[in-house]
């Protein structure tokens, strides 16, 4: 028989949804949950009562809290009000169909819009667009190009954290070389005014590992013919490229470039999402976030002006389940990928998460993966949903660049794997964080994806998962103590346990003590609970360095960016202007850099006068001093009437140095076998010749180098004259895996003395760096703090990266330099192709300095 009663489109007597749920109007399966949690019924009674006006507003309920049922109960009430069309949006289609399926089971009415918008079912939309049921679809169905959504009275974000990931990359064109190679020619066609023809050179052959490794900045609307000459080039790329440039291409000249050998991206900094009338023309937009911080993250991420975040009500936060946390890395003797394997045998079912290329992350898990267990990847997760992979006995699920949207609880699955730190999602994040030095912008994004990706098993208050933490990088993230005091006081209590427990600790034992943990009996809530509950007593979260001050500048650089993608460069750059000074501290003073660049580089482009062409000059001065050793500076094209600016001192030496020797009794075949034999000892890790290839290095960069004697000294000093000097200290033969012993940091501390020692000097030149070479790239955090401020860490990748662009040096002055004439033209020559590759000696200092090893500085 068929019920013959119709829904009624407006129902008035709905005082909140909190009682729409309670009162049982919902028609609910019998898979329904129980009930709500206490939690989430406060947050949708603080809505109800505070916020149901506000135009865009952040709801925070952590990972594995329930942000689902919340957020579509709001949408349901407001359904009903009658107000108007209600859209639901969800990163990806996997979790817009977990969404449904939610909403089904609860009795909440509900149309599925996902793919393509000429598949959908015309009933679906007509049942949206008359408030008959919420629409629930992808951020993609909401940021393209020609969107086919009603115009929404409410528009809810699921995940919204992830934004800059999913909202973001619509408003780009990103290529990767290896999907499609012709594009990237064609486009790095477009780019060659812009570029030297050295860097062209190295771009367009076999990759080294110093072009592979640099991502370079370009503003293209410095030159309106080149300008022309790309949007020329990218209007003639295939799909899906077309669609992404049709977002872009009415501000293309607002746009950045992203350049470096394995790909190239091309976009704003922040969205035009103001363009956008399903996004922009709705009453409210709800972002339902498992972390609300207050740097300004979700406002550049949506290009919101600003975006009232409501906390949960409650001061004490409902636990999400019990996570034991594993460092490999940490281990005695061990090999940290078979111990990682070990532990995955435990259960035979684990995912792994990684930044890596999906070929990489799925080899990764394939590598984790015992004999006969099956290893998933992206391609099962949308055939067959994530219920395959959560049913199913056993299963190693590798998954690239997804934090979150993926609901594990209960035995579905109880391991996760962190594979490396997720910092550098896409070439804008990567020139952020290893060029312009502007990690504070950055730390809300990863501390959100480490916090995301380690909260996919426990999803309830009762779950428990292992979080196997895997790789040098993100073991160094947590190494550092305000990346810990960051995070909620109930994880960083499960961090520090587990880095208590993982040190120094024998793989056997770790082993057992997971077992004891999987067992999740009397053993551990007599012995693991305890002490967990004991770090917890001490913890208290503290805002990363930097954050106020980013919190305070987004609004201003939301409407900078606006004004730029429609035109007015004055505009734009007064209010980037505006933003600089909330910019003012040390921790975003890279940042800081790239803002009055940008200002600098806007004005000047809306110049009317030489007042205000003379004060955009001002401007790019300023970014160099406030960048610090903001080398990239140093590569972009000089504003038309700009001063050259001068070179430091200890460029200066280096230019004369090289000058010197190439003016000398030169012999280029000797030349070619010192650097070659340079590139092998440095490409290997025997102790006495790596020293020998660091101190020839240093040579090619024009220093005096030398391994100076005796006992406790460095391993290679480079002296540029009275200007800069540099200590050494390599550890060649200690490879990943471990921290950097307190020795080696006590050894580095007295080097640089003990060198001036040496040359009769008081003490060494003001800013000179001692620097340790290691692949342990973790340093105790009990011990970071012996560390004198001007002693730095890093890797042996990067000083092969060095020698690689020293030899590319090399190899053009020995033909392109010797015949030079005049020696002033030949120091241009010089200073122009050492700067074009990154070797002046401030530019190596920015490139071996990444890693302070003292927190707080």
């Amino acid at each position: 028989m068929a019920f013959l009663g119709k829904t009624k489109r407006a129902v008035q007597q709905f005082p909140s949804p909190e009682e729409l749920y309670l009162s049982g109007t919902l028609p609910r399966t019998t898979d329904a949950v129980d009930s709500l949690w206490l939690h989430q019924g406060d947050v949708i009674r603080a809505y109800a009562e505070n916020h149901v006006d506000t135009p865009d507003l952040a709801l925070e309920l952590p990972t594995g809290t329930g942000k689902t049922l919340p957020g579509l109960l709001v949408g349901e009430w407001v359904r009903r009000k009658a107000e108007g069309p209600v859209i639901y949006a969800t990163p990806t289609k996997q979790l817009a169909r977990q969404v449904a399926a939610t909403a089904e089971r609860e009795g909440i009415a509900a149309a599925l819009l996902i793919g393509s918008a000429k598949y959908w079912d015309p009933a679906d939309e007509a049942s949206v667009e008359g408030g008959e049921a919420i629409g629930i679809t992808t951020y993609s169905a909401v940021f393209n190009s020609s969107p086919k959504l009603p115009e929404p009275r409410l528009l809810i974000f699921d995940d919204a954290h992830a934004g800059e990931q999913f909202v973001g990359n619509e408003y780009g064109i990103s290529i990767r070389r290896h999907d499609d190679e012709d594009a990237y020619l064609e486009v790095l066609e477009g780019l060659k005014p812009f570029l030297s023809g050295l860097l062209i050179q190295r771009l367009e052959g076999d990759p080294d590992p110093g072009a592979h490794h640099q991502v370079r900045l370009i503003l293209p609307a410095v030159d309106q013919t080149a300008l022309t000459k790309l949007d020329a080039v990218l209007a003639g790329l295939p799909k899906p490229h077309s669609y992404k440039l049709a977002m872009i291409r009415p501000g293309l000249a607002a746009c950045c470039v992203y350049l470096s050998y394995g790909g190239i991206q091309i976009r704003p900094m922040i969205p035009p999402t103001y363009e956008n009338r399903v996004f922009a023309r709705a009453k409210q937009r709800i972002y339902l976030s498992a972390t609300l911080g207050s740097g300004g993250e979700l406002e550049r991420a949506f290009g919101r002006r600003e975006i009232v975040r409501m906390p949960l009500p409650t001061k004490t936060p409902p636990r999400s389940g019990r996570r034991l946390f594993v460092f490999p890395d940490l281990v005695k003797d061990g090999d940290a990928v078979e111990l990682t394997k070990q532990i995955v045998g435990l259960t035979d079912k684990a995912l792994v998460l990684s930044q890596e290329t999906i070929a990489n992350t799925e080899a990764t898990a394939k590598a984790l993966a015992g004999n006969d267990v099956p290893v998933m990847g992206r391609d099962d997760l949308e055939r067959n949903g994530l219920e395959s992979f959560a049913k199913a006995s056993s299963g190693v699920l590798g998954l690239a660049n997804r934090y979150d949207g993926l609901d594990l609880p209960g035995k579905a699955c109880r391991i996760v794997v962190l594979d490396g730190r997720p910092d550098a999602v896409g070439l804008q994040e990567r020139f952020l964080s290893e060029r312009a030095e502007a990690n504070a912008a950055l730390a809300e994004r990863l501390r959100t994806r480490i916090v995301q990706g380690a909260g996919r098993c426990t999803r309830g208050p009762n779950d428990y998962a292992v979080v196997v933490v895997l790789g040098s990088d993100i073991m160094k993230y947590f190494s550092r103590p305000e990346n810990l005091k960051a995070l909620e006081p109930e994880l960083q209590a499960e961090v520090e346990f587990g880095w208590q427990n993982s040190r120094g600790t024998d793989p056997d034992e770790i082993i057992e003590n997971v077992g004891v943990f999987l067992e999740h009996g009397a053993h551990w809530r007599k012995q693991g609970e305890p002490m967990v509950a004991e770090f917890r007593q001490d913890a208290v979260k503290v805002e990363a360095p930097g954050t106020d001050a980013l919190g305070k500048a987004a609004a201003l650089e939301v409407e900078a960016w606006q004004l730029a993608f429609g035109g007015d460069w004055i505009g734009a750059s007064e209010k980037m202007q505006e933003a600089v000074p909330h910019v003012g501290p040390e921790a975003t003073r890279g940042y800081r850099g790239l803002l009055l660049y940008i200002a600098g580089v806007w004005l000047h482009l809306g110049a009317q006068d030489e007042t205000q062409r003379s004060r955009a000059r001002q401007l790019v001065r300023e970014a160099a001093l406030a960048a610090n050793r903001g080398t990239w500076l140093k590569e972009m094209r000089e504003l038309p009437g700009a001063e050259e600016v001068p070179l430091v001192l200890e460029d200066i030496v280096a230019v004369n140095q090289v000058v010197a020797r190439l003016r000398g009794q030169i012999k280029p075949k000797r030349i070619n076998t010192a650097l070659t034999e340079m590139q092998e000892s440095l490409d290997q890790d025997e102790a006495i010749r790596y020293e020998r290839g660091l101190t020839t290095l240093g040579s090619f960069l024009g220093a005096e180098a030398s391994k100076p004697k005796g006992q406790g000294r460095c391993d290679s000093a480079w002296v540029w004259g009275t200007a800069m000097w540099m200590t050494i200290e390599a550890k060649s033969e200690e490879h990943n895996g471990g921290l950097l012993p307190l020795k080696d940091v006590r050894q580095a501390n007295t080097q640089l003395d003990q060198l001036a020692a040496d040359r009769g000097m008081d003490h060494p030149p003001a800013g000179s760096p001692a620097i340790i070479v290691s692949d342990k790239l973790s340093v105790d955090p009990q011990h970071a703090q012996a560390a004198n401020p001007n002693v730095y860490l890093t890797s042996t990748r990067v000083v092969g990266e060095i020698a690689s662009d020293v030899a590319v040096v090399w190899a053009d002055l020995l033909t392109t330099a010797i015949g030079i004439a005049s020696e002033h033209a030949q120091k241009q020559h010089v200073r122009s192709v050492m700067t074009e590759n990154g070797c002046l000696p401030s530019q190596v200092i920015d490139r071996l300095a990444q890693n302070r090893i003292r927190p707080g500085h």
